[in-house]
C-alpha cells in the first residue's frame, strides 16, 4: 500500500472530527446566545422589580443579550492570538472550560427578591464573560477544521457549521416550550420563574462540558497551522497592508450579518409578545424557521461555492432591504391574526440564510499566520453596534411608531450586506494556503 493511500483515510477521519467538533462548538455557542433571549425571557419577573413596565422588561432583556454579544469580540480579541500561536486545538479547550463555568454557575443563581438588583448585575457580568470564553472558542475550533476542507467543498463545510445557529435556535425552543409546559409562569414567584428556566441553562452547561471533552479527546490539531512560522504579533500583522482592507470588508459583511438577526430573531420574543402575540405561537414560529434553515443552510453553502460567495451575499442583502423588512412590517400589523405566522417566519429565514456565508467568506480573507485573530475578530467585532438595537429601536420610537422600528433595522443590516458584496473578491478558487 502506498503512503498515499494509507494516509487517505487517516486525513478524512481528522477532517471529520475536526468538522463535527466545529459544528458542535457552533451549536454551543448558538444555544448560549439565545438563553437569555429565549429561556430567560419569560422568567424576567425573577430578575426585575414588581411593576416593571414591559418596555424596562425588553431593555432589561436586550442588556443581558448585549453582555454576550460584547464578550465574544473580547474573546476573539483574546483568543484570536492565542489560536495563532499557541494553536487552535488548545485555545478550544480553554475556551470551553471557561464557559462551563460561567453557565454551571448561572444555573444556580438568585434572583431580585432574595438579592435585590445584584441579581441582574451578576447575570449580567457572568453572561459578558461567558461571552468572552464562547467568542474564544469558535475563533480557534471553526479555522482549524475548514483547514481541513477540501476547496471545492469550502462553501459546505462552512454551511455546516453554521447549521449550529438554526439547529440549536430550534432546540433551546424546544427545551423552552417542554420546560414552559411543566412549570407555569406568571410573576417572580411562578414556577418557571423560579426553577424552570434553569432547565435550559442546566443542558447548557452539560453541552459546554461534552465540548471540552469531545476536543480534549478527539480533535486534531491543524496541520495547516502548524506548518506555517508565527507571524510576530498577530494583532499588528492583522491590522496592516492588506489584511486591514479584508478587515474592512468583513466589519461590513458582518455588521449587516448582525443587524438582520437582531432585527428579527434577536427582538422577535421581546417585541412581539409585548404586541399581545401568544408565547406558545412565537416559539413555534422560531421552531419552523430554524427547521426551514438547517435544511436549507448546506444548499446555501452550494450556492455559495458554484456562483460566489460575495453574488450570494448580495442577493440575500437585497432580500433582507426589501422582501424581509416588508414581511416584518405585516407581521406587526398582523400581531393578533394566525397571518403572523407566515409573514415573520420569511423575514427570519432571510436573515437566517447568510448565516450559512459567512464562514468560509470570512476564512478565505486571511491568511493562515492570522486566520484565527481575523475570523474571530471579523466575526465578533462587527456585532457590538448592533447589539445595541433596542436602544436604537427607542430612539426610532420617537419619530416612527415603536411596534415598526425592528423593520428599519432589518433594512439597516440588507442595505450593508449589499454594500459589503460589492466590495468583497472572490477567492472561493483559492486554496486556503494561498490566501
Amino acid at each position: 500500500m502506498t503512503d498515499t493511500a494509507q494516509s487517505a483515510p487517516g486525513q478524512r477521519a481528522k477532517r471529520r472530527r475536526a468538522l463535527g467538533g466545529a459544528m458542535f462548538g457552533f451549536f454551543v455557542d448558538m444555544y448560549d446566545i439565545y438563553l437569555p433571549v429565549i429561556a430567560l425571557t419569560p422568567a424576567m419577573a425573577y430578575f426585575t422589580a414588581t411593576g416593571s413596565s414591559d418596555v424596562d422588561v425588553a431593555v432589561f432583556s436586550a442588556l443581558i443579550f448585549v453582555a454576550s454579544i460584547v464578550g465574544r469580540p473580547l474573546g476573539s480579541l483574546i483568543f484570536g492570538p492565542m489560536g495563532d500561536r499557541l494553536g487552535r486545538r488548545r485555545t478550544t479547550l480553554i475556551a470551553a472550560g471557561g464557559s462551563a463555568v460561567c453557565t454551571g454557575i448561572m444555573t444556580v443563581m438568585p434572583g431580585f427578591h432574595t438579592i435585590g438588583v445584584a441579581a441582574l448585575v451578576l447575570l449580567v457580568v457572568l453572561r459578558l464573560l461567558d461571552g468572552v470564553f464562547l467568542g474564544g472558542e469558535y475563533t480557534a475550533a471553526n479555522p482549524l477544521a475548514m483547514e481541513y476542507a477540501p476547496r471545492n467543498r469550502r462553501g459546505v463545510f462552512g454551511s455546516l457549521i453554521n447549521m449550529g445557529y438554526p439547529a440549536a435556535l430550534g432546540f433551546i425552543t424546544i427545551v423552552t416550550m417542554l420546560t414552559l409546559a411543566l412549570f407555569p409562569t406568571g410573576g417572580p414567584d411562578a414556577p418557571y420563574s423560579v426553577w424552570g428556566w434553569r432547565v435550559p441553562f442546566a443542558v447548557g452547561f452539560v453541552f459546554c462540558v461534552a465540548l471540552f471533552v469531545l476536543y480534549w479527546r478527539s480533535v486534531p490539531e491543524s496541520e495547516l497551522w502548524t506548518e506555517v512560522p508565527e507571524a510576530g504579533n498577530p494583532l499588528k500583522v492583522l491590522f496592516s497592508g492588506r489584511n486591514l482592507a479584508s478587515f474592512g470588508v468583513a466589519f461590513i459583511v458582518g455588521s449587516g450579518c448582525w443587524l438582520t438577526l437582531n432585527g428579527t430573531v434577536g427582538v422577535f420574543s421581546s417585541h412581539f409578545g409585548g404586541l399581545g402575540v401568544d408565547v406558545s405561537r412565537i416559539n413555534l414560529i422560531i421552531l419552523v424557521s430554524a427547521a426551514i434553515g438547517m435544511v436549507l443552510f448546506p444548499f446555501v453553502g452550494h450556492l455559495g461555492q458554484r456562483f460566489g460567495r460575495r453574488q450570494v451575499i448580495m442577493v440575500l442583502g437585497g432580500v433582507n432591504l426589501v422582501v424581509g423588512p416588508v414581511a416584518l412590517g405585516l407581521a406587526v400589523s398582523q400581531s393578533d391574526a394566525l397571518a403572523v405566522i407566515p409573514f415573520t417566519v420569511v423575514a427570519i429565514i432571510g436573515g437566517l440564510f447568510v448565516w450559512a456565508m459567512i464562514t468560509a467568506f470570512l476564512m478565505e480573507l486571511f491568511p493562515t499566520e492570522v486566520r484565527a485573530s481575523g475570523y474571530g475578530i471579523a466575526y465578533s467585532l462587527p456585532s457590538m453596534i448592533p447589539a445595541f438595537y433596542a436602544y436604537y429601536m427607542v430612539w426610532l420610537g420617537d419619530v416612527m411608531p415603536y411596534d415598526y422600528t425592528p423593520v428599519v433595522v432589518l433594512a439597516a443590516g440588507g442595505a450593508l450586506l449589499l454594500v459589503g458584496g460589492y466590495l468583497a473578491k472572490d477567492r472561493r478558487h483559492m486554496e486556503l494556503a494561498e490566501v
